[in-house]
């Protein structure tokens, strides 16, 4: 089906016959486009394409289908292109909601994505899924459901807002336009046999839907065992190498480009240099920031990058559009300009730029010269989406002085290392613009009993609260990368559990940025000397803003500005940040449970 409440193909394949053989007029004609046929890899030049009901009733010389109530766009020679498609993302990771979301994505020729609500599901469950997936169920932009599989991410690592089992992976599929199981994540779970993850898997293959992976891993015989398993496909692949070994091996590979992980320049070197088949092959963001869309774009931006690394114009849109439809299971309807399938066109002045000037979607012009055209519904969320940030207390400057296990204040002596006033810590080393993780050994002052941060070795206190149920539960660690030199930052963004993330030079700040965050309902912030600089409220869940698009737009700019202002140079720092309570990739990372090796996937003690 094209969209929510539109009519499927074998409602309407009458009237498209029709329409072909001219018995009955097209409602909607495009003239003179050069045509970017996915099926055939050309460009062909002056074609028609008649539109009836919301489909795509013939492509040739459609003039005469053209009947009095016909409405006729001249292409004037512009590409039509089929509407892009992103086959794994995260609207939350935009921190708009879906319809906001969708507002900036269509504009820049987006016509359908395939989400991963897992961050939602981790605050509120199945509950939480529903509503976004029932607010895409309504929009012009097509938005398809892959429901979230690993809720909380691991098991007895960490503590999210809600779990969800095999029985409610079952029931979730069942819902129209639930496409698959989101990511799994727990790659050792499904290899070793977990029964959670083995349930979850053989239910999405007996409904027929597709299962959709998460293998940031080197190791080979995992690998093979993840596929083996019934996982289809993989998002975190990040050399040309794991790239090409993937696709020897049958596995949709899904080469990322977001806002701070950024795979296409080195993972597309499978196209251009090993000449892989691409038909196993799609572009998706997985993770992209508001203003990232608004700035270069959204899918348009993924296909334009491609092209920029060498892969032919035409094949870069079939990464984008066919292969993405054909993975899902979604031919019949979507990724391509055909006899059958949903009227979504673009038309393009450039191919390697990429940037629409006209928006179709269902066969109705949604976007023109990149504004809106279309109307979209309101969608409310409840009441409760809001109260989702719970702390037992206002937390206090204390809470983030980390003792030493060999150092008490008292001066008691354990070793010779804490009887100088000095300890070895773990620290968590983030890479810019990578998901993953370093661990690094560092060794750091003791006084009063309290290992201190050392800002100028890039070293600063980091702490992770539990925010659902008010246990007042805080693990205590140290990060290193972000180049802070002054002040705090908060995120109740904290993937995938999203408890309260803080981080800091001075335990004051840090405090002050928790709680205004907990006041608020959730969101980003960057505060020096007790006060704001900065602050992203996203009181939907702690991860979604209720604002439109270009209020969020310049909060998000204002917030970029304050972490430069705190000392931090990094691309995307608050995504970074978001990511370092993950304990699903390696190395090293932290939960409200403590700090976790995820080479092990074990807690382990920040002291050595």
């Amino acid at each position: 089906m094209c969209a929510a409440g539109r009519k499927a193909l074998y409602e309407v394949s009458r009237r498209l016959a029709k329409v072909a053989l001219g018995e009955e007029a097209a409602d909607l004609v495009v003239k003179n486009g050069t045509l970017v046929n996915v099926y055939s890899g050309e460009l062909l030049p002056n074609v028609d394409v008649a539109v009836a009901d919301g489909r795509v009733a013939y492509v040739g010389n459609a003039e005469y289908t053209i009947g009095a109530g016909t409405k006729v766009v001249d292409a004037g020679g512009r590409y039509m292109v089929p509407g892009l498609i992103d086959g794994h993302m995260h609207v939350e990771s935009t921190m708009m909601t879906v319809t906001e979301f969708a507002k900036a994505a269509i504009v820049k020729g987006t016509t359908t994505v395939f989400m991963d609500p897992h961050e939602i599901a981790n605050v509120f469950g199945s509950e939480g899924v529903s509503w976004m997936h029932e607010e895409g169920r309504a929009l012009p932009l097509k938005v398809f459901t892959t429901y979230p599989s690993c809720v909380p991410a691991t098991d007895g690592l960490e503590d999210a807002g809600a779990a969800l089992g095999v029985k409610d992976i079952e029931e979730g599929l069942a819902w129209q336009g639930v496409a698959g199981l989101g990511e799994v994540m727990n790659f050792p779970g499904v290899v070793y046999g977990d029964p959670k993850m083995k349930g979850e898997i053989e239910a999405t293959i007996r409904a027929g839907k597709t299962v959709t992976g998460h293998f940031p891993s080197d190791d080979g015989n995992m690998l093979q065992a993840y596929i083996a398993s019934g996982v289809t496909s993989d998002h975190e692949t990040v050399t040309r190498e794991q790239g090409l070994a993937k696709v020897r091996l049958g596995m949709h590979l899904m080469i990322r480009e977001g806002s701070a992980w950024q795979d296409v320049k080195e993972v597309i070197k499978v196209i251009t240099e090993d000449h892989a088949p691409t038909g196993n092959i799609t572009l998706v963001t997985d993770d992209v920031y508001p203003q990232t869309i608004v700035e270069k774009g959204h899918m348009n931006h993924v296909v334009r990058r491609a092209i920029e690394e060498g892969v032919d114009p035409v094949t870069a849109v079939q990464l984008a559009t066919i292969n993405t439809a054909r993975y899902f299971n979604q031919e019949q309807d979507l990724g391509a300009i055909t006899p059958g399938k949903c009227a979504d066109i673009l038309l393009v002045d450039d191919l390697k730029q990429m940037v629409p000037s006209i928006v179709i979607a269902d066969g109705s012009i949604v976007a023109e010269s990149g504004v809106l055209t279309a109307e979209f519904p309101v969608y409310e969320y409840p009441e409760q989406a809001r109260r989702s940030v719970n702390l037992a207390r206002p937390v206090e400057p204390a809470d983030f002085l980390l003792k030493s296990r060999k150092y008490a204040e008292t001066g008691a002596e354990t070793d010779n290392s804490a009887a100088a006033g000095r300890t070895r810590v773990k620290v968590i080393q983030v890479i810019e613009n990578s998901a993953r993780t370093g661990s690094r050994v560092a060794e750091l002052a003791v006084e009063n009993g309290v290992i201190q941060p050392d800002a100028a070795e890039d070293i600063v206190r980091l702490a992770c609260i539990e925010r659902h149920r008010g246990s007042g539960e805080i693990s205590l660690a140290f990060a290193s990368g972000f180049q802070l030199s002054k002040g705090a930052v908060a995120s109740t963004v904290a993937h995938d559990s999203h408890n309260l993330l803080v981080m800091g030079v001075n335990e004051e700040d840090m405090a002050f940025a928790a709680n205004q965050l907990a006041e608020c309902g959730g969101g980003m912030i960057a505060v020096l000397d007790g006060k704001v600089l900065a602050r992203v409220e996203m009181p939907i869940a702690g991860l979604m803003s209720d604002k439109p698009l270009d209020e969020v737009v310049v909060q998000v700019r204002e917030l970029e500005a304050a972490w430069k202002q705190l000392g931090c140079p990094l691309n995307a720092p608050f995504m970074t940040f978001s990511l370092i309570a993950l304990p699903v990739i390696p190395d090293l990372r932290i939960s409200n449970r403590g700090l976790v090796d995820v080479t092990t996937f074990q807690l382990t003690e920040v002291e050595q």
